[in-house]
């Protein structure tokens, strides 16, 4: 039987030189290069979204004939802090008033809508009855509903309820949402079920559960949730503009548009107004920012 002649033997391991150039040129200054292009659309972006806060700013602390001039220039040489104190000072625009009311309605909006909207979907999502799913589709159905048809209802409602230009016509009807229930719900549903299960081998029911185990190990959902409802109420315009037909129950929404009338526009005042009516949302957003994304991301909806 005729052998094969014998193979040499592979190398298992071979080495490059270390001498001379790398086989693939890859360097520092290329993945920089790199880099800052990825960049350029994220800066451009960014830019964009600053674009209107710049102008706020800018008109804000300028005279009524830097606004309106054909001359633009990128910051007035003297900003007019004084526009400011005339704000404050116009006693036709109660701004002060305004922000008061406006706190005071987000923040009873906010809790009242957490509360209610919490233990909903901990319902929906932990406590089993017959028809749960007819339920939750049910909420789920009044989303697609636009806001335009409920108003009229809404509005007759709390008119014969004597509601109007009151708190309670101010808050009560929208303390209600069923994206805010969505959320919560979706979220409870990755809750893990290990330690609701050692609460009531403690003898815990569902209530008591809720609140000494789900609700401080739901925090980041609580600060998404109360973030999103707290600027939808900051910016209210319509409803508040319908039950507040005394100028005493205005929010700062509604002293905006006082400024733009069919006899005068107060740009400045406008401009400033605008500026000052922000500073809440922004300082909620900075300080919740880290829980809204957290919470943003474990509220998913592939449950």
């Amino acid at each position: 039987m005729r052998r094969h002649p014998r193979q040499p033997r592979r190398l298992r391991h071979s080495r490059l030189p270390t001498n001379g150039p790398a086989p693939y040129p890859t360097s520092r200054a290329f993945h920089r290069l790199a880099r800052g292009l990825r960049l350029v659309p994220l800066i451009a972006l960014a830019g964009l979204f600053l674009l209107p806060f710049y102008l706020l700013v800018r008109n804000g602390l300028a005279a009524e004939a830097d606004i309106t001039g054909t001359d633009w220039t990128f910051f007035p040489d003297s900003p007019h802090w004084e526009n400011l104190r005339e704000l404050f000072d116009d006693s036709s625009v109660p701004m002060l008033h305004a922000l008061g009311n406006s706190a005071v309605i987000a923040v009873l909006t906010t809790a009242g809508t957490l509360l209610l909207a919490s233990l909903a979907g901990y319902g929906l999502a932990r406590i089993e009855y017959p028809y749960a799913n007819h339920v939750f589709y049910a909420f789920l159905v009044t989303l697609m509903i636009p806001s335009a048809v409920t108003f009229l209802p809404s509005f007759v409602l709390v008119s014969s309820l004597g509601w109007i230009s009151t708190l309670r016509g101010l808050i009560i009807p929208t303390l209600f949402s069923a994206f805010a229930v969505f959320l919560f719900r979706q979220y409870f549903l990755g809750f893990p079920r290990e330690l609701e299960d050692a609460a009531r081998v403690d003898g815990l029911g569902h209530w008591r559960t809720f609140w000494r185990i789900v609700v401080p190990n739901t925090r980041p959902v609580f600060a998404a949730v109360g973030a999103i409802v707290f600027i939808g109420s900051w910016n209210s315009f319509l409803w508040p503009l319908v039950i507040g037909q005394d100028r005493d129950a205005w929010t700062v929404q509604v002293e905006l548009a006082t400024f733009t009338t069919a006899q005068t526009v107060n740009l400045h005042e406008l401009f400033i107004a605008a500026a000052v009516s922000i500073l809440p949302l922004l300082v909620v957003f900075l300080v919740l920012q880290r829980q809204i994304v957290a919470g943003a991301e474990r509220s998913g909806i592939d449950d």
